[in-house]
């Protein structure tokens, strides 16, 4: 198995780099950006493999960089090295997909650019392959909205059908960012519309967490309450009935303070009416992301909810995730204002992100790069 790097201005070209000299049978690994340290080499670097040993025997390198060249510091060595384990994982995963589908993507330049788009978004490889596999001639921008869009699912309903009051809880891991964005929902979807809000915070465990929430409370003159059990938790609700719409706050916990969660975890369990969103942070790496969701697994969430997007370029783990879980997304923050900051999911929205469609600089979800 021979893998080499191309470097061009343009995905395209360094495409057709590849299979000028690797030949047709080339398949495209992966696609990024180029490092800073090899911008002169390209804008893009596009991996591609072959199941057989080229008649040269030009040295094989992961890079692609001139061999005079000056050898990379240290650190920016061992993020080159993370970077090649990343492409020799998608490269097993091709390989496993290798056949006529694959070779088919390879000598396309329409899908390999498709491919590339994809694999740059850090959508999985296994789902992009399949994706690629399913677009039907004429290779067009709409057909992959149309089967990429088939992947997406949304919910923006605050609450559960039927449920009265409206009663939502939001986890996390800390920092993720649910203090703020419960702040977010309260001002949009009960101040605005003049609806009684009653926020219920659990968070005893961060110092001033529980005065910060109240501050934001008073200014947005609603209804607050800190609590120390599940037990508390329950008699609270059965106390503010009559409101419109509850939001619950819950500690970030880390993996090893989990076992507090405990009692939280039985009475969700029990409570068929409370809307459980995992809040999670979309700058956060695929594998940290999978493993906050199965740390909060314990508490049953139904929806997920991602916020930090003005803090990344890339959109794929947020179809990941929600296929991964087999949950809904349900809304998207970006920012520290409030309410503006936050905007229900749809799947014209998250294609939007994930294909770069959206307006470069300030728009009405924040500052997002294209």
């Amino acid at each position: 198995m021979r893998l080499k790097s191309f470097f061009a201005d343009t995905i395209e070209d360094a495409i057709q780099r590849a299979h000028r000299e690797m030949g047709p049978e080339a398949m495209l690994v992966n696609s990024k950006t180029t490092a800073s340290e090899s911008r002169h080499l390209g804008t893009y670097e596009v991996v591609c493999a072959i199941d057989k040993e080229s008649s040269s025997q030009e040295k094989f390198t992961s890079f692609g960089a001139d061999q005079s060249s000056a050898a990379p510091p240290a650190d920016k060595l061992s993020q080159e090295v993370s970077e090649l384990k990343q492409q020799m994982e998608r490269l097993a995963l091709a390989l496993s997909r290798s056949g006529p589908g694959m070779a088919a993507i390879a000598a396309d330049p329409e899908l390999s650019k498709i491919f590339a788009t994809l694999n740059e978004a850090e959508l999985d490889a296994d789902l992009a392959y399949e994706l690629v596999a399913q677009i039907g001639a004429p290779v067009t921008n709409d057909a992959l909205r149309t089967v990429l869009g088939r992947l997406i699912h949304t919910d923006r309903e605050l609450g559960c059908p039927g449920s009265s009051p409206r009663t939502v809880a939001l986890i996390g891991p800390p920092g993720s960012g649910k203090t703020t964005t419960l702040v977010k929902l309260a001002a949009r979807y009960g101040i605005s519309s003049r609806r009684p809000v009653q926020i219920l915070s659990l968070d005893t465990y961060r110092i001033g967490a529980a005065e910060e929430l109240r501050s934001y409370a008073s200014i947005l003159g609603i209804g607050f309450e800190v609590l120390e059990t599940a037990g508390a938790l329950a008699q609270a609700l059965e106390e503010h009935r009559q409101k419109d719409l509850i939001l619950i706050d819950t500690p970030g916990l880390a993996r090893g303070e989990m076992d507090a969660f405990s009692d939280l975890a039985r009475f969700l369990s029990g409570s068929a009416g409370v809307d459980v969103h995992l809040v999670l942070p979309a700058s956060m790496r695929t594998s940290d992301l999978k493993r906050a969701a199965e740390q909060y697994a314990v508490l049953q969430p139904t929806k997920l909810l991602f916020t930090r997007l003005d803090e990344t370029e890339t959109f794929g783990p947020i179809i990941n995730q929600s296929i991964r879980m087999g949950k809904p997304v349900s809304f998207l923050s970006s920012g520290q204002r409030i309410p503006e900051d936050l905007e229900p999911a749809s799947e014209e929205l998250i294609l939007d992100l994930v294909l770069k469609r959206h307006l470069v600089g300030q728009t009405r979800f924040g500052t997002v790069a294209a």
